[in-house]
């Protein structure tokens, strides 16, 4: 059975766990406490050297990275509907994964660490802020005329950017200004096998 090991607030560990539900894969959940550093312990080390959450294991299987996860497992097990393998179409997914580990990880994510997690020795939330505000603004103008980030269906790009954009009010990031953004983070709220997370509810019913 696959294992993955992660934090039920990283948002990086919620991606992978919303993948699995979306494509139904059974898995069994390894909590690392983050607040008592066992991801720094040497038993997690042996996992992953960089001592960050999450982590997979899938048989012989290791990885590290919740983009490189989204990939493994989308190639693995979702097919093309999920990283079309074709030169161009991935080519856009992966500018998507990339997005996810830059400007949204310098911009809503530190927004996030900031106010949650007391990172502030760290991180400049001016600067994340201006970035995530940057990102955002790029997102809706984006999505302005399009359902999903790539293509007519959901794929890992939209997994992957769409847990802390989501949550950006953490990072005191108002979404109000951003109307096509929200319409698409409700739309991923809807899909079939969506889960929820500490600061994500699922999509009212009507």
């Amino acid at each position: 059975m696959i294992k993955l090991y992660g934090h039920e607030v990283s948002g990086n560990s919620y991606k992978v766990r919303l993948l699995l539900s979306l494509l139904n894969l059974e898995y069994q959940w390894i909590k690392v406490d983050l607040m008592k550093g066992e991801h720094k312990s040497p038993e997690f080390l042996t996992l992953n050297p960089f001592g960050q959450v999450p982590v997979l294991v899938d048989d012989d299987t290791i990885l590290a990275d919740a983009q490189s996860i989204l990939v493994y497992l989308a190639s693995q097990y979702g097919g093309d509907q999920w990283l079309p393998l074709d030169t161009i179409s991935l080519s856009k997914v992966v500018r998507w994964l990339s997005t996810s580990a830059g400007e949204i990880r310098q911009g809503p994510e530190h927004a996030r660490l900031y106010y949650l997690f007391g990172a502030g020795t760290n991180i400049n939330i001016e600067r994340a802020t201006q970035k995530a505000e940057f990102i955002l603004t790029q997102l809706n103008q984006h999505l302005s005329d399009r359902t999903w980030l790539e293509f007519e269906h959901p794929t890992i790009a939209d997994v992957a950017v769409f847990p802390y954009v989501s949550l950006a009010p953490d990072g005191k990031i108002s979404l109000d200004p951003y109307p096509h953004v929200q319409h698409w983070i409700t739309r991923i709220k809807q899909l079939p096998g969506f889960i929820e997370m500490q600061g994500i509810e699922a999509a009212a019913k009507l």
